[in-house]
Parts: structure tokens; sequence; C-alpha cells
């Protein structure tokens, strides 16, 4: 599958979530490499500079590859969700994001990735 721009794929308050569950990574989160490898990326240091890349091209409106798209995926919802690694329970406070709201947004963006990251289920999205 070709890269795919974030405006053909998801709506601008989708794109806003993603920019800013990556945020996350390179502040309140707390990341390990073990975990950073298990996302797909080559450490944790390597996480926070591809969140830079990705958010710039979510951003700006750049084609992103499959493989991003399963990062920027698997990066928010754990961010989101996991109070030991991510923001969690916090998410409100640092983002000033409601849960619900995010949540709801969540699902949508899965649902509108599921073709484009389908190869990676169940897979490091380093690996296809």
């Amino acid at each position: 599958m070709n890269p795919l721009t974030p405006g053909d794929l998801l709506a601008s308050d989708e794109i806003a979530l993603l920019d800013r569950a990556l945020l996350e990574w390179g502040g309140p989160a707390r990341c390990s490499d073990e975990l950073a490898v298990g996302m797909g990326f080559a450490s944790l240091d390597d996480l926070v500079t591809q969140c830079e890349r990705l958010r710039a091209a979510l951003r700006t409106g750049n084609p992103l590859a499959p493989v991003d798209w399963a990062r920027v995926l698997i990066a928010a919802e754990i961010v989101f969700v996991s109070d030991l690694a991510g923001t969690g329970f916090e998410w409100p406070t640092t983002t000033g994001l409601d849960d619900v709201v995010t949540l709801r947004t969540l699902r949508g963006i899965q649902r509108k990735l599921g073709k484009v990251v389908r190869a990676y289920y169940g897979k490091r999205p380093s690996e296809a």
C-alpha cells in the first residue's frame, strides 16, 4: 500500500488527537526501551525522535507509510490508556482533552486506519 496523507484518511479533530498523543511521549509519558521497541521503534530515544517526525507529517499533511500509521496508532493508544507507561489517568490534565471524547475519537481513528494497518495486527510495526 502506498503512503497516505493524514487528510486522505482522517478528519481534522482525529489528526489533532494523534498529534497531541505523540507529543505526550516527549513529556509526561513514561516509556521503557522495551515498550518503545514493542511499538516498532528502535529505542526510547528513537520513539521521541520519530514522534517529532510523525507529528510534523500529521501537521503538514505529508504522506505516511502504513508502518508509520501503525506506529502512530499504537503509540496513541498506549499513551492515552496506560497509567504505567503513558499519560493514563492524567490525560485530561496534561492534554486538556476529555477521556470520553478522546476514546470516541480514537475508536473512529481505529476504524478508519484498520485497512491501512492490517498487516501489523499482532506484529511489531517494524515487521510486515
